[in-house]
């Protein structure tokens, strides 16, 4: 205890004595910028969340949702009601409105009554007003918008077209309850009365849309009921509460995170190649100190104890000065993203500042421990003879710490053990090619020194004295300036290569929901405009619920995209043809005497993430009804070129008597972009 002490005191004062000669300033410099770099990510991260959190109690507008892509049957809802919870349907989709003539993409939400079950709508007389807490819902014939309307100029008591109906601007959305914890959006909402859907004509058969059955009741209903409506639930409906609600939006957070986190390990990376510099640097300039304290009779765990104490004051002071710039960092990063953002986030918690003091930690541990070891192996006779070399650490022992520090701050970022271990693999093979060749231009300066000027020859013998340290230096200006130039190169040559890979007939219109009773007007107006007709494409919507016998399961897949796509519905379509931006790598297309069979196309990434080969068999339910195909060729889709593609193609004559919608995609001039008001109206 007594020399834990002594270690404490002689560290207290070792610290002041550095810090005011200096000797301090590049080390905390390092450690702050690497510790706001990580810091002012994960603050940010750690607000979004939190948003999301504090919204949970009404991210749904209910405790309980059942959603689907098809109409919810009543029997569900009679359920619910007789186990004593309330009840509210929902259809969401996206459609084009025509407001004074002009198209505007919206999120259409048609409610009934009871809606939202938690939480209050709140509506206001005009855009961006003081919004008032309401229990109603629009008249028919009246819709309320978004406030992001005023954007199209739109004001309440004008009419906004959908579809085949009209409503007139009532109100104004102040707030939804369901949409608090929807911080990205799309298109603006107009919310319109339930029963006045049917009027739109805008949900065929085959459309795209979102069922939702609101629940709401006692704690204790709620749990007694969820079990009996999970049995109750047929393939594509699904039972949600707030922890379920918005997967996707935490996984895209997660990514988004990670990626930030990547790009400020980056930093990192630089800070822990100054920090290892500056530590050598500090370590020499020690020696003295070192010898002196041995000489008094200082054991070596004094010493070792001593300095130790030292950088860890050291890593609290730097994290400190860290963590404060990062907190100044995130709300400019926040200010910057808050377009993004509906609703306005929480202040941070003080969680990520852990983090921020573990870096710091692991930074001095991993890059400034193999040259600050040193320090214990120095001998007292160098007191005497300054030129007594000190027996320095292990090459490996030296390697190891870095590895390991690397590798720790990678595993905190990432928390993937392959990409970590590629990341390391790429840095260290970088890192051992560039020392190679510093090491052999450090030797060919040798000649060098005596034909060059005085201040020449003194640079190059600083460098040629020292060719451990010049190396090390040279490699990590190096690595520096590589990583930054290939970050502006690929960033470069990707968005170029992705220009120059869109025609210049690239479809830049998508035309989606198309009925088929529309179909010949649509060929019409292209034709009045003397445009080509574009091809149209059917979609119908299916379920997959076996590959051979065996059943889908989400349950069975390890991988979220496959977890996910065993879970959607997909859109199945048909063609004589594959596209020209389709390549068949396995099996063949079908003949025209094979039209009519059950065969099917499937895209190859799909199949190698859903565990599909050529000739299996893939059920799915369309339209209640299940139908069976064989797996008879795998295709490569380039997705890039715009053009309309789907997953799933079977041949003509299969699906033409199923509900279907059309989708098509074209290209319009920007003199001729005014016809897609003209064509939406129609």
């Amino acid at each position: 205890m007594r020399a834990s002490l002594a270690s404490l005191r002689f560290a207290a004062r070792q610290f002041r004595r550095d810090a005011r000669a200096g000797e301090l300033n590049l080390l905390t410099t390092a450690l702050g910028i690497a510790v706001a770099c990580v810091t002012a990510v994960g603050f940010f991260v750690d607000r979004v969340e939190r948003g999301l959190e504090a919204q949970a109690a009404t991210l749904l507008g209910a405790d309980l949702v059942i959603r689907a892509s098809h109409p919810l049957p009543e029997t569900l809802s009679e359920l619910a009601r007789r186990e004593g919870l309330r009840t509210a349907r929902l259809v969401q989709f996206r459609s084009v409105a025509i407001l004074d003539g002009r198209p505007q993409l919206v999120e259409v939400k048609a409610a009934g009554a009871g809606y939202p079950l938690r939480g209050r709508l709140e509506i206001a007389d005009a855009p961006f007003a003081q919004g008032q807490a309401t229990t109603s819902l629009p008249s028919p014939g009246e819709a309320w918008v978004a406030p992001r309307l005023l954007q199209a100029g739109v004001r309440p008591g004008e009419t906004i077209e959908l579809g085949a109906a009209s409503f007139r601007i009532t109100r104004v959305l102040a707030f939804e309850p369901d949409r608090g914890g929807d911080l990205f959006s799309i298109a603006p909402r107009v919310l319109i009365p339930l029963a006045d859907l049917p009027a739109t004509r805008l949900l065929g058969q085959g459309a795209l849309a979102e069922y939702r059955l609101l629940l709401a009741g006692s704690p204790e209903d709620v749990a007694r009921v969820r079990h009996r409506l999970a049995q109750h639930l047929a393939a594509g409906e699904k039972l949600l509460d707030v922890r379920e609600s918005r997967p996707e939006l935490r996984t895209a957070l997660e990514l988004a995170g990670r990626f930030l986190g990547l790009a400020a390990l980056l930093s990192v990376l630089l800070a822990g190649v100054a920090v290892a510099t500056a530590a050598r640097r500090f370590a020499t300039r020690h020696l003295d100190t070192a010898a002196i304290l041995r000489a008094h009779g200082a054991r070596t765990g004094f010493v070792v104890r001593g300095f130790a104490l030292e950088m860890l004051g050291l890593a609290v002071l730097g994290g400190t000065l860290g963590i404060l710039l990062g907190v100044l960092l995130q709300w400019g990063l926040a200010a910057i993203l808050a377009r993004l953002f509906l609703a306005e986030l929480p202040p941070p918690s003080w969680q990520p500042a852990i983090g921020g003091y573990l870096t710091a930690l692991i930074l001095l541990l991993g890059f400034a421990l193999p040259p600050l070891a040193a320090l214990a192996r120095v001998p007292p006779l160098r007191i005497l003879r300054r030129d007594l070399p000190v027996r320095p650490v292990s090459r490996g022992l030296t390697f190891l710490s870095l590895l390991l520090g690397l590798g720790l701050l990678l595993w905190w970022q990432i928390r993937d053990a392959q990409l970590v271990l590629t990341v390391l693999g790429g840095t260290l093979a970088t890192l051992g090619l560039l020392a190679s060749c510093a090491l052999v231009l450090v030797r060919l300066l040798q000649p060098l020194r005596t034909r060059a000027g005085f201040a020449w020859r003194q640079g190059l013998a600083a460098i040629a004295r020292r060719p451990s340290a010049s190396v090390i230096q040279i490699s990590a200006i190096g690595l520096a300036i590589m990583v930054i130039l290939l970050l502006s190169a690929v960033r470069s040559e990707l968005f170029e290569q992705w220009q120059r890979s869109l025609p210049p007939d690239a479809p830049n219109h998508f035309l989606i929901n198309i009925q088929s009773d529309q179909l010949d007007d649509m060929r019409t107006f292209f034709a009045e405009h003397g445009l080509p007709e574009p091809r149209l494409y059917p979609m119908v919507r299916a379920r997959l619920l076996r590959i051979g016998d065996r059943p889908v399961r989400a349950a069975d897949y390890t991988s979220l995209r496959a977890r996910h796509l065993a879970t959607r519905e997909f859109n199945l379509s048909w063609a004589g043809q594959p596209n020209p931006d389709n390549r068949i790598v396995a099996g063949r297309w079908w003949m025209a005497a094979e039209h009519g069979q059950p065969l099917l196309s499937l895209e190859a990434g799909i199949a190698r993430t859903l565990g599909i080969a050529l000739n299996d068999t893939l059920t799915f339910r369309v339209n209640g009804r299940e139908k069976t195909f064989t797996v008879t060729s795998l295709r490569e889709v380039d997705w890039d070129s715009f053009r309309v593609n789907f997953f799933t193609v079977v041949p003509p004559g299969i699906l033409e008597t199923e509900p279907a919608s059309w989708v098509t995609s074209v290209h319009l001039d920007t003199a001729q972009r005014s016809l897609v008001a003209e064509l939406v109206a129609r």
